[in-house]
C-alpha cells in the first residue's frame, strides 16, 4: 500500500508540476534526514512594523503572490528554504512555493523553476509561533549565486513575520504567479523579506564540513547604509574574501537593525540575549559566530529616533550581557569572536555618556580575554584625525553607518586565521 500511495503522489506531483510549467520534485527525498545541511543564507525574523517607511507587514497578504531574491554564500547539489511565523498570531497558510534561479529583478531563469514540497505536499500551514523547511529540491547551487523563492498566499495570512531592512528588493503580485518567468505581473515592490528566514544546501564541494560563520548584531551587520540589491554589507564582503583567498565558508547574516543585547524594543526585534538562542545557536553547519552590537543598548536611551527611549544600559549591564552570549556559544561547541563598537561621533548617538560607555565596552572587549577572538572595528573605520569619528570616506553619511567601503574595510580587517 505504501509503495502505491507513494507513486500516485509522485504522479499527481508530475501533473501538478507539468500544469504549473516546473521542474517536479522528488517525493522519495524529503531531504531531513542526516546531519549534512549548512545553512547558506538567513534573516532574522522580526514582529510586524514599520518604524521608517510603508512595507507589506502589519497588513499581511491576502491572494497575492510574493517572489524574494537572495544571495547563498555556499554551494550544494540540492536547496531546501526555512520559512517562519514566528510572530504571527493566527496560523500561516503557504498554498504553494518554487525556488529559482534569478534571471534579472522578479524575473527568474527558464528551466531553474522547483516546486517547493512540505512532507510531500505542495501546501503547508505554519502555526503560530512556528517554524518549519521544506523538503530538498533538486536545484545544484553555486556560491554567491542568487536564487528567487516565490511564495503564493491565497488567503489572508493577517501581519507578516518579517525582516525590516533587507537592502534588497522583493516583488509582489497579485493572483498565484509562481509559474511566470517574467517579472512583468509584480508591480509593487518593498526593501524587506517576509516569512521566508533561511536557505539550506547539502551535498557539493563543501559537504561534511562545519564551518560556516553566523554574523550577528544590529544595523552594522545587517547592512544599513550599503547600496540596495548589490550585496555589499560587511557579511557579503567576508564571504568573497574568504573564497578568493580559497578558503570558501558559508557566511550568514543575523544583523537586526536597531537591536539591543538586553533590551527588546518595539521595532527593532527581541533582545539579542533571547534570539541568539533561535537565530544563532539552532543554525547547521556553523563553526564560529562574530558579534557586533551593544551601540543601541547604549544610544537608546538619549534619542526618540524612531521610537521612544530604551532603558538605560551601563556598560556593566552591557558587558554582562556580552558574556551571556560568550558562554552560550561556548556550550554549542561555538568559536566566538568579539568585535568592537564603532564609532558615533557627528551621530544621533553622540553624547560624552555614551561616548564614555562606548570606550569601557570597548576596552573590555580588546582586554578581558572572553571573546575567542577580536576583531577591532572600531579602529578599522575610524578617522585617524578624530578617532572618535567614522572616517568619512566610510561614512553613509549618517555618521553611524559605513558605507559600501566602510564595509569591506571591515570584512579586510578580520583575520582569516581567527575565524
Amino acid at each position: 500500500m505504501h509503495t502505491t500511495n507513494t507513486l500516485r503522489r509522485s504522479a499527481i506531483a508530475l501533473l501538478t508540476a507539468a500544469t504549473l510549467g516546473l521542474a517536479p520534485t522528488a517525493l522519495a527525498d524529503t531531504g531531513h534526514q542526516g546531519s549534512s545541511w549548512r545553512a547558506a543564507w538567513a534573516a532574522s525574523p522580526q514582529s510586524p512594523t514599520a518604524p521608517f517607511a510603508a512595507n507589506w507587514s502589519l497588513q499581511g497578504f491576502d491572494n497575492q503572490t510574493v517572489r524574494q531574491v537572495v544571495r547563498v554564500t555556499t554551494s550544494g547539489n540540492r536547496a531546501r528554504i526555512e520559512l517562519t511565523n514566528r510572530y504571527g498570531s493566527t496560523p500561516l497558510r503557504i498554498a504553494g512555493a518554487t525556488v529559482a534561479r534569478t534571471a534579472e529583478g522578479s524575473a527568474v531563469r527558464p528551466g531553474s523553476v522547483r516546486q517547493l514540497r512540505f512532507d510531500g505536499r505542495a501546501s503547508v500551514t505554519i502555526p503560530a509561533g512556528g517554524t518549519l523547511l521544506s523538503d530538498a529540491a533538486n536545484l545544484p547551487v553555486e556560491a554567491f549565486e542568487s536564487l528567487t523563492v516565490t511564495l503564493y498566499l491565497a488567503e489572508k495570512t493577517g501581519p507578516a513575520t518579517f525582516h525590516h531592512i533587507s537592502s534588497a528588493t522583493s516583488y509582489r503580485a497579485d493572483g498565484d504567479r509562481r509559474a511566470d518567468l517574467t517579472g512583468a505581473a509584480f508591480q509593487e515592490t518593498s526593501t524587506s523579506w517576509y516569512f521566508l528566514s533561511g536557505v539550506e544546501v547539502t551535498g557539493g564541494r563543501e559537504s561534511g564540513r562545519r564551518n560556516g560563520i553566523v554574523t550577528f548584531g544590529d544595523s552594522i551587520t545587517d547592512g544599513v547604509g550599503s547600496t540596495v540589491d548589490t550585496d555589499r554589507r560587511y557579511p557579503d564582503a567576508l564571504a568573497e574574501r574568504l573564497a578568493e583567498a580559497g578558503r570558501p565558508r558559508a557566511v550568514v547574516n543575523h544583523g537586526i537593525a536597531g537591536n539591543q543585547v538586553v533590551n527588546d524594543t518595539t521595532w527593532a526585534g527581541e533582545k539579542g540575549l533571547k534570539r541568539f538562542r533561535q537565530d544563532v545557536l539552532a543554525e547547521p553547519g556553523v563553526r564560529t559566530v562574530i558579534v557586533l552590537e551593544g551601540i543601541n543598548d547604549i544610544g537608546g536611551s538619549t534619542t526618540t529616533f524612531p521610537a521612544a527611549p530604551t532603558p538605560d544600559v551601563s556598560a556593566a549591564q552591557l558587558i554582562a550581557g556580552h558574556r551571556t552570549l560568550i558562554r552560550e556559544a561556548h556550550a554549542k561547541g561555538l568559536k566566538i569572536v568579539g568585535a568592537t563598537l564603532t564609532p558615533i561621533k557627528g551621530s544621533y548617538y553622540n553624547t560624552p555618556a555614551n561616548e564614555a560607555k562606548r570606550d569601557a565596552v570597548n576596552d573590555w572587549i580588546r582586554t578581558s580575554g572572553a571573546y575567542d577572538a577580536v576583531v577591532d572595528f572600531d579602529r578599522t573605520v575610524a578617522d585617524p584625525a578624530d578617532p572618535d569619528r567614522i572616517l568619512p570616506a566610510y561614512d553613509s553619511g549618517d555618521g553611524l553607518h559605513p558605507n559600501d567601503a566602510g564595509y569591506e574595510a571591515m570584512a579586510g580587517a578580520l583575520d582569516l586565521d581567527e575565524l
